[in-house]
């Protein structure tokens, strides 16, 4: 029976889950995550996140005493290095796990453990969100009218009898008999010969200079 024990064995020996969890935390600090069983990564979260706070204080004892629970250089090298820098200030929950469904040989429910500081997926994709602005139930939303161009006003057409009507009313009879005068003088004077009709009856440069024989 098990009351009271809330560690999870794992269905192994001590020896055979402790050799599971190191190498399964070495692998995590190596590549920033693995993929394994949920009941695994659970337990890994437990086991690896304490190493992972050692090694925020970087001296030769912190180092001996992680080293004991992992039992490589690389990791070692590793934690104290690139993860302690990123670390440094974030209080606790260094890792993340997201469920995966479950496997198709045994139906096991698989899950994906990484470090949240290393998601690199998440970071390429985050974008901003859209600003919306929320209105009362029962409103619509206001519909902006586009300004209306300025229509220049249409002249109107006077008639020449309207004209010639308001002329005579403020003009007087003498500037009237004088502009009957000149447009009679007008029409009297012959039209004069056209350019084309010039050119055509005057002889060119050419002949005058090169008379024919």
């Amino acid at each position: 029976m098990r009351h009271g024990n809330k560690n999870n064995n794992l269905s192994r020996t001590a020896s055979h889950r402790a050799a599971l969890l190191k190498n399964m935390a070495g692998s995590l600090i190596l590549h920033k995550r693995i993929v394994t069983t949920l009941a695994k990564a659970k337990v890994l979260r437990k086991y690896v996140e304490p190493l992972i706070t050692k090694s925020k204080n970087d001296t030769t004892h912190s180092r001996r005493v992680v080293f004991s629970y992992l039992q490589s250089k690389e990791a070692i090298k590793e934690l104290f290095g690139p993860i302690s820098e990123k670390i440094a200030t974030r209080p606790g929950g260094y890792t993340r796990i997201l469920k995966l469904g479950f496997r198709a040989g045994d139906a096991a429910e698989m899950a994906m453990i990484e470090l949240v500081d290393f998601n690199e997926f998440i970071d390429a994709t985050s974008t901003k969100k859209k600003a919306t602005r929320r209105r009362k139930p029962g409103t619509t939303a206001k519909k902006t009218v586009a300004p209306v161009a300025e229509v220049a006003p249409v002249q109107e057409v006077v008639a020449p009898e309207v004209i010639a009507d308001a002329i005579e009313e403020t003009a007087g009879p003498e500037l009237i008999t004088e502009v009957q005068e000149t447009a009679a003088e007008v029409s009297t004077v012959e039209p004069t010969a056209s350019a084309e009709e010039k050119t055509d009856d005057a002889p060119s440069k050419a002949e005058e200079e090169n008379p024919q024989v």
